[in-house]
């Protein structure tokens, strides 16, 4: 499939069609990731990505009859009731045709008294004050007997949320690489390359990609932020290309996947670029 190293892109993508800007509805997300998990790519997708608040709506759209049961990370904004993301894992925990498979909030610092059992957890950082606590507190959760827990940092701006900068980018990579701190991403990595998209500034997996890589074998911050800023798609494409076993092994361990509302948008880019060899269809079933 793949011209790039095939464990540095396995499961990397995780499917997020329902959360802007994509707003798909269930039923159109779940036959959508249906097909992303035939196509030819679907090694490197990963679970579908629901509003903890929409279980009931999916169960409705999902058939046991026909179709495997159906892995799903349980999604809830920074500010939402834990409650609300627990009473989902609950009301999963014997439904044969919807698996839970992560729950994704906001830190906060009693995440740990959560029932949850061993659901990995994935805990969204903030900005400002409480930053370095919660990487510190996600950092001591790595270490000790409990939930496989991780950190989550927003590179999409939103309504409440300026767009993070390389340099604001780089030091959470930088310091999670530090600390040994797992991470995926969420939001605005839609395309291979750093550029501007419809006016608006886009971080670009493969700069991601690399940048984790330097982080994790001691690169200074400074070439972390560079890597952010490259543009040239060719120089990063074969540098990532360039990129070995161990280099991937590690880089993996620390970015573990990202959120992605249009799952096809990186990986024809990728396939562009040369880094995949597919023969993607025109358009996604609805």
């Amino acid at each position: 499939m793949s011209t790039a190293p095939t464990a540095l892109l396995a499961g990397l993508i995780d499917d997020a069609a329902v959360f802007p800007p994509g707003n798909a509805p269930l039923d159109v997300a779940v036959a959508r990731h249906r097909a992303h998990r035939q196509a030819a790519y679907a090694a490197l997708i990963g679970p579908l990505l629901v509003p903890a608040s929409d279980v009931e709506a999916l169960l409705t759209h999902v058939d046991t009859v026909s179709e495997k049961p159906l892995d799903v990370g349980l999604i809830a904004r920074p500010g939402v009731d834990p409650s609300v993301v627990l009473d989902a894992v609950e009301r999963l925990e014997n439904e044969a045709k919807v698996v839970a498979v992560g729950a994704e909030l906001g830190w906060f610092p009693g995440w740990r008294g959560l029932p949850v059992g061993s659901l990995p957890l994935t805990l969204e950082v903030p900005r400002g004050a409480d930053h370095r606590r919660a990487l510190d507190d996600i950092r001591a959760g790595v270490d000790e007997a409990g939930p496989v827990v991780q950190a989550k940092f927003r590179t999409g701006a939103t309504p409440t949320w300026a767009w993070p900068d390389e340099a604001e980018l780089a030091a959470f990579i930088h310091e999670c690489a530090r600390v040994g701190v797992p991470f995926k991403l969420t939001g605005g990595l839609h395309h291979a390359v750093r550029a501007e998209h419809d006016g608006e500034p886009q971080h670009g997996l493969l700069n991601v990609l690399l940048a984790v890589h330097s982080a994790a074998h001691d690169g200074a911050l400074v070439a972390v932020e560079a890597l952010l800023a490259q543009r040239d798609s060719h120089l990063l494409a074969d540098a990532v290309e360039s990129l070995g076993d161990a280099d991937t092994t590690r880089l993996r361990s620390l970015l573990t996947a990202y959120g992605c509302c249009e799952v096809t948008d990186p990986i024809g880019e990728l396939d562009d670029l040369g880094l995949l060899d597919l023969d993607l269809p025109e358009e996604n079933p609805s």
